[in-house]
């Protein structure tokens, strides 16, 4: 485990009940399906340099990897968004007065300027991490996610790969990957947006947020029932004055289990993904889990009073945990944190209570362990 900062970072959990290395990070695999598209609005913003207005293009020498497409005119571009504003009448006229954000209340100018990265991004895997690092060439990275999906859907409850609360810590470490930046994180309600079609989600984009383009993956659908698709995207974004690109899904390694490689579902194409994260999680196969992440797999726990410590030894009960864990089973040389490394441990997990045992025997002193207080277990 990476004793940094980063590594362990502080736990800042609220329990919820269920409803590479940053100073050298390893080389993306940047495989671009379409380039950005560069405009510029009324208000004076564009792909260029900060306070300068009008059409710039990202250098090709800075972003080898980026087909760049032909500038529109100014005009052009404005001239088409107001035909299709005055254009557009959505189904219901309480959407278009209600805020999209959760997270901005009242102000929807959060993300103005930015680049916006549109997936659910519920594993924070490094397909994810590929769309937030495409997001910090052209401007500030924004990770623009969708919850609410399986209540809306009448879908069972899945606890989520990542818990809740250690997103930050999670985001933060991509920093190295975005210039040093760290990509915010936006939620939308789905109820908000699932009845929009893709011209009107777009529209949104537009008007309610104001930014300046989307990044989003080679597989990307929106809009009602999924309608739209990535080439959708990239026309209604030049419809509408903003800029597009498309990214190439991150491929993962053909993995087998029993002799027998297995797709996760239909739509399994070799490509990371997060039902590819819950598939291996699901198998215990940790190694895995961390080359689909991109860093160690981290189940958070809420300390409860009826947990059991011991001078090398905690118990807690498998209602305290956050997140998914892996498979019933045994883990060696794994790691437990709570804001900073407390020591390595052995982690045995069955059907009611996960069993920390620590290898040195002075990690837990007196008090070391809380009630309320949230526990990481990183799996090595």
């Amino acid at each position: 485990m990476e004793r940094g900062a980063a590594a362990a970072g502080a736990l800042s959990c609220t329990f919820r009940s269920p409803s590479p290395s940053p100073t050298s990070p390893a080389a993306p695999h940047w495989r671009p399906l379409l380039g950005f598209r560069s405009r510029s609005r009324s208000r004076g913003r564009g792909w260029g340099q900060a306070g300068r207005r009008g059409t710039a293009v990202i250098p090709a020498a800075t972003m080898p990897a980026l087909q760049i497409l032909q500038s529109k005119q100014a005009s052009r571009h404005e001239q088409r968004a107001k035909q299709m504003l005055s254009g557009i009448s959505l189904n219901n006229e309480d959407l278009v007065k209600e805020k999209l954000l959760i997270d901005c209340g009242e102000d929807q100018d959060c993300v103005i300027d930015g680049i916006v990265a549109l997936g659910k991004f519920d594993a924070l895997h490094i397909g994810h991490r590929e769309l937030a690092m495409y997001a910090s060439k052209a401007g500030t990275p924004f990770l623009l996610s969708f919850v609410g999906i399986a209540e809306v859907l009448g879908w069972e409850y899945r606890p989520p790969i990542v818990a809740r609360c250690d997103r930050k810590r999670v985001l933060t470490s991509w920093a190295p990957y975005c210039k040093n930046v760290v990509p915010i994180e936006y939620q939308v309600e789905f109820s908000k947006v699932r009845y929009l079609t893709p011209r009107q989600f777009v529209e949104r984009l537009s008007r309610d947020l104001k930014i300046q383009g989307v990044v989003a993956g080679e597989n990307y659908r929106f809009g009602y029932r999924a309608s739209g698709d990535a080439a959708e995207l990239v026309k209604l974004c030049e419809e509408f004055g903003l800029s597009a690109f498309i990214v190439r899904s991150v491929m993962d390694t053909a993995r087998s289990y029993n002799g027998v490689t297995t797709s996760v579902n239909s739509s399994d194409k070799g490509q990371v993904s997060s039902s590819r994260v819950r598939h291996a999680l699901a198998m215990g196969d940790m190694e895995y889990v961390s080359e689909l992440l991109g860093r160690k797999h981290r189940l958070v726990l809420t300390v409860k009073e009826n947990h059991l410590q011991e001078r090398k030894r905690i118990m807690l009960p498998k209602s305290c945990m956050l997140n998914m864990p892996p498979a019933d089973g045994l883990y060696e040389n794994c790691d437990l944190v709570n804001g900073g490394h407390l020591g390595l441990c052995r982690v045995i997990i069955n059907s009611e209570t996960i069993e920390i045992e620590m290898k040195d025997e002075n990690s837990l002193l007196p008090n070391t362990i809380q009630e309320n207080q949230q526990l990481g277990i990183e799996f090595g």
